[in-house]
């Protein structure tokens, strides 16, 4: 196992863990075989990683997550303190549904908020922003702001995740960065110059 990582010693990285360069993993984790966590990752305190896992490069894992099998994150992914995936519909202790796990893909650059819970089989969009407690039942746009219990589409964002307003011929600019954005049939992107 590569050893070029950081590991609290009460957390626990079972043998079979792929664990990238530069990543830092803190107090009580538990890291399990078969899942893969890329290079430069932040792994907070009392997360669990399963098996089939894989996290991208410098993606950030807040206090007290849970990852389950059948999730997915791209590079630069920030999770938020005590936010929840699922990877069953209709769980139950007595009746075994390990066949029926579905994926959850977190895309590149987005950001899910402290105790926001994202229901399996569904997709959030790079550069997306979910708010805090928000319920994610439904898949989500690339930079797309979603917030609510069922989460709803409240605006768009911008990759440094600040809100975007569009003008009157569909253009918004980042206020932090002065990127240009379109909005074309509810789709949006950053415009390349």
């Amino acid at each position: 196992m590569n050893t070029d990582f950081f590991v609290h010693p009460s957390a626990i990285i079972e043998e079979g863990a792929e664990i990238g360069a530069g990543t830092r993993i803190w107090h009580f984790s538990h890291i399990m075989p078969g899942c893969k966590v890329g290079n430069h990752c932040n792994i907070g305190q009392n997360v669990v990683i399963m098996p089939g896992v894989t996290l991208g490069n410098n993606v950030k894992v807040q206090n007290n997550v849970s990852l389950y099998t059948g999730v997915t994150c791209e590079d630069d992914v920030f999770l938020g303190p005590s936010c929840v995936f699922t990877n069953v519909i209709n769980p139950r202790s007595a009746i075994e549904r390990k066949n029926e796990y579905k994926e959850t893909r977190v895309l590149k650059g987005a950001s899910i908020g402290a105790n926001a819970t994202i229901i399996c089989g569904h997709q959030i969009g790079r550069y997306a922003f979910i708010g805090a407690g928000a319920v994610v039942t439904k898949d989500v746009p690339d930079y797309a702001l979603f917030f609510g219990n069922p989460a709803k589409q409240e605006g768009w964002v911008s990759e440094y995740g600040h809100r975007l307003h569009f003008n009157d011929s569909a253009f918004a600019l980042c206020p932090e960065s002065g990127d240009k954005y379109s909005l074309v049939d509810h789709v949006v992107k950053k415009v390349i110059t």
